[in-house]
């Protein structure tokens, strides 16, 4: 029996990480030395083939010491510190922060300069890239929440102004909405601003009817992802049948018994020819009779 394979077209790079990866290639091919100040996507199969192009990848600590040269802002964003440090070490920026989290960063930091007696929160993954640059806009004093139970924390008399990193869940989010509505004292100011990013959000519905429509799922992406980890849970909800894997080594032939249509997709920071070679793979003759669908 043949077995189909389809590539959800939905899935792969999102518009910043797309930007920020035509920044470096282009800064390489002119061949430039580049720096990129932590890993330009979270995907390791992508940041080799950019380390072998180039690319050095360096983190805050290693900046420091580094004068008069070239260091690319991933799509992430940075805190104010970074911009400073690259002023004062004469370091030539080249900014491939994302749109949409530039102008929450900037959404942020309004806030906060208007109102510093109230609680900025930000519903994010603590320590992450993205969620450091929006606390630096607070001066640190943003508080940063992971879901329901770390909001059962925040002072509940006090103005709350809640935000979102731009790649979570937007049911959660919404869940910490009526959560802190709930608690909220009748004389404290509560409001919510819905700062995730549609085009990750719509993937969620998205990637769901793809899940649905296989036997077997295979989700292709980094396991640092944040993005990632939300995209897959949403497949295995629905298809029990789901594997999250790196690459196309991590495949087990034994997962294709009794399948008669597989669907490979991933995550914001997976790309495309990595997708393929997992279809590939699959196609060897030693996996079987397998049919790629057009």
């Amino acid at each position: 029996m043949m077995i189909q394979i389809e590539i959800d077209s939905g899935s792969g790079f999102c518009f910043g990480v797309t930007t920020a990866i035509s920044k470096a290639e282009e800064e390489l091919a002119a061949g430039k030395t580049l720096y990129c100040l932590g890993d330009i996507v979270h995907n390791g199969m992508e940041c080799e083939r950019l380390r072998h192009m180039g690319l050095i990848t360096i983190n805050h600590e290693q900046m420091q010491a580094l004068h008069d040269v070239k260091v690319l802002l991933r799509a992430h964003g940075e805190p104010p510190e970074t911009y400073a440090l690259a002023e004062r070490n004469n370091i030539e920026i080249i900014d491939a922060t994302c749109p949409v989290v530039l102008q929450l960063q900037r959404r942020i930091k309004t806030k906060f300069v208007s109102c510093p007696e109230a609680q900025i929160v930000i519903f994010g993954k603590p320590g992450h890239a993205e969620v450091l640059g929006l606390v630096g806009q607070t001066m640190s004093r943003a508080i940063v929440i992971a879901g329901i139970e770390d909001a059962k924390r925040l002072d509940f008399d006090r103005d709350i102004y809640l935000y979102s990193q731009t790649t979570k869940s937007l049911d959660e989010f919404h869940h910490i909405i009526d959560y802190i509505q709930q608690h909220i004292s009748p004389q404290a100011v509560f409001q919510s601003f819905d700062t995730i990013c549609r085009q990750v959000a719509n993937r969620m519905p998205n990637i769901s009817q793809f899940a649905r429509r296989h036997d077997l799922i295979l989700f292709v992406c980094g396991r640092k992802s944040s993005n990632g980890k939300v995209l897959f849970n949403e497949c295995r909800s629905v298809n029990a049948n789901s594997h999250l894997i790196e690459g196309p080594d991590e495949i087990d032939a034994s997962w294709l018994n009794g399948v008669s249509t597989v669907g490979i997709c991933g995550a914001t920071s997976t790309p495309k020819w990595l997708m393929e070679q997992c279809r590939d793979k699959l196609q060897q003759k030693d996996f079987g009779s397998i049919q790629a669908q057009p």
